[in-house]
C-alpha cells in the first residue's frame, strides 16, 4: 500500500530558516501504528530517499496526535539566492509514492 493511501495528511514546511520538516498524519491509531512500524519510514529509509546522511535526519513518533514527523537541514537556508522552495511546500513529494 501506498503512503498517501494510508495517511490522512502529507505535507513539508520550514522548521526555522536552517530547517524541513516533513509531516505524516494518520486518521487513525491503528493506520499510525501499521506505518510507524514499517521500515518503509525508517530513519534511514527517509534519509535515504531526501539525499540526507542519516545522523541528520531526525524521526519523531507521536502517537497522541497520530503523527510521524522527520526533520533534517535544509540544503541552503529559506530565502536564500539558492533556496528553491522558499516555504519548503513542496518537499513532501518522495514521501506520497512511498510503499508502506
Amino acid at each position: 500500500m501506498k503512503l498517501y493511501q494510508k495517511a490522512k495528511l502529507i505535507r513539508s514546511k520550514n522548521a526555522g530558516p536552517f530547517m524541513m520538516t516533513l509531516d505524516i498524519i494518520f486518521p487513525d491509531r491503528q493506520s499510525y501504528e501499521e506505518a510507524a512500524a514499517s521500515p518503509a519510514l525508517s530513519r534511514e529509509k527517509v534519509a535515504d530517499l531526501y539525499g540526507v546522511p542519516v545522523e541528520e535526519m531526525k524521526r519523531y513518533l507521536i502517537p497522541l496526535a497520530g503523527a510521524i514527523k522527520f526533520s533534517y537541514p535544509r540544503r541552503h537556508p529559506s530565502g536564500d539566492f539558492l533556496d528553491t522552495d522558499l516555504y519548503g511546500a513542496q518537499q513532501h513529494r518522495p514521501l506520497i509514492q512511498l510503499e508502506l
